[in-house]
């Protein structure tokens, strides 16, 4: 009997120390899944225009302190700083290690030579991995070519730069699954952007949200199709008020390149994101407010017009 009372209570024990590990773990996996945080950070939300308030097109996803930043306007680098500075962690300067471009307009890649120099200069050691369309290699190494005498002084001078972190792997893309670590799926999808052969949105999967960056685009069924209830949509726009004031040969331009106001409205009633963020306004004269005013005039949604440094 003493034995059968012995071993009801060894199994009594195995079973409490099991339930105990295996509510420690629930509760750490619980821990860790709240710990897991998308950041959206707006670093540009500028155009050609040379506006001082709006640096050039970037938005940083940032999901568990690492960045993954979309496109590379004018600036990127000291906005990443700001950023940075105002309490988004993961934009420390070193950290800007992975980059996709929506297209290889001059306005989102003039910032590609400070992206690859300035986090090295800054003790970046690992290569800048960059996705995008055809062209996007070519573009990296003739920067790297522009700017070898000053490769050879930080690496064979007295500056003590390491001799990895200029460099590039460059990526050149497909619609698709594009990349894909323990914090996030980036998917691919093309758009139409007036003359491009290839522009390219993104959707980017994380643990606890779904973001949609269209990059600059006409009204695109992909980007509704990706979208489909997405947490964030963050869509390029033009007043499609002003749109009016311009003269015949930009109308015909952005017509052909660009979203209106009215356009997105349509798009977000298809698309149904939980948020719309403007960017890359254009305005022509217009406010924040007209902006929003003008796609809630057909849509009803939560829609803000974003600005530099805006966290979402």
């Amino acid at each position: 009997m003493k034995r059968v009372f012995v071993g009801i209570a060894i199994a009594a024990a195995v079973f409490i120390s099991a339930f105990a590990q295996s509510t420690e773990s629930k509760v750490a996996a619980a821990q860790r899944n709240a710990q897991q945080k998308t950041q959206v950070v707006i670093l540009g939300t500028g155009t050609p225009n040379a506006d001082p308030e709006r640096s050039g097109p970037s938005v940083a996803v940032v999901i568990n302190d690492v960045p993954y930043i979309v496109d590379f306007g004018p600036g990127i680098v000291r906005r990443a700083a700001a950023a940075h500075k105002k309490g988004v962690k993961g934009l420390a300067v070193e950290n800007l290690k992975r980059a996709f471009v929506t297209h290889l307009h001059s306005d989102h890649t003039a910032g590609f030579p400070d992206l690859i120099f300035t986090p090295w200069v800054l003790d970046r050691s690992d290569p800048l991995e960059v996705y995008g369309p055809p062209g996007t290699k070519a573009m990296a190494e003739h920067i790297l070519k522009a700017y070898e005498r000053d490769i050879d002084i930080r690496i064979n001078g007295l500056e003590p730069g390491n001799k990895t972190g200029y460099k590039v792997n460059a990526h050149e893309i497909k619609p698709g699954i594009v990349y894909k670590d323990e914090n996030v799926t980036v998917k691919a999808f093309l758009v139409h952007h007036g003359s491009w052969p290839e522009a390219f949105g993104y959707r980017f999967e994380t643990p606890d949200r779904t973001v949609v960056i269209s990059g600059d685009c006409t009204p695109s069924e992909s980007v509704i199709e990706n979208c489909n209830g997405c947490d964030v949509l963050i869509h390029e726009v033009y007043s499609h008020k002003k749109f009016f004031t311009r003269p015949p040969e930009w109308q015909k331009y952005h017509s052909n390149f660009h979203t209106s106001t009215r356009e997105l409205a349509e798009i977000a009633k298809r698309a149904r994101p939980g948020l719309v963020v403007l960017y890359h306004q254009l305005f022509w004269g217009a406010t924040d407010d007209d902006l929003v005013k003008e796609v809630q005039e057909i849509y009803k949604g939560k829609v803000v017009s974003g600005r530099d440094l805006e966290v979402y």
